[in-house]
């Protein structure tokens, strides 16, 4: 699974708004929306973040843990 495809998975089943996960991760709402659409990848500080915002591992947001049979 993409990454930005599965951030937006992820965002969605903890009822966030882009806005609300942006501002937890100290970014502009703009880039995050980059992220989901695919345009741009976060640092791997933003990465971490993002895990730990959403609790989950950065493997499982960069779809790597099994959650699918599509990967990166």
């Amino acid at each position: 699974m993409k990454f930005g495809k599965r951030l937006r998975e992820l965002r969605i089943e903890r009822n966030m708004k882009q806005q609300t996960l942006a501002d937890a991760v100290n970014i502009a709402l703009r880039t995050y929306q980059h992220y989901e659409k695919g345009d741009r990848e976060p640092s791997l500080s933003t990465l971490v973040a993002l895990a730990d915002v959403l609790e989950v591992s950065t493997d499982d947001l960069l779809g790597r843990s099994g959650h699918s049979d599509e990967k990166l």
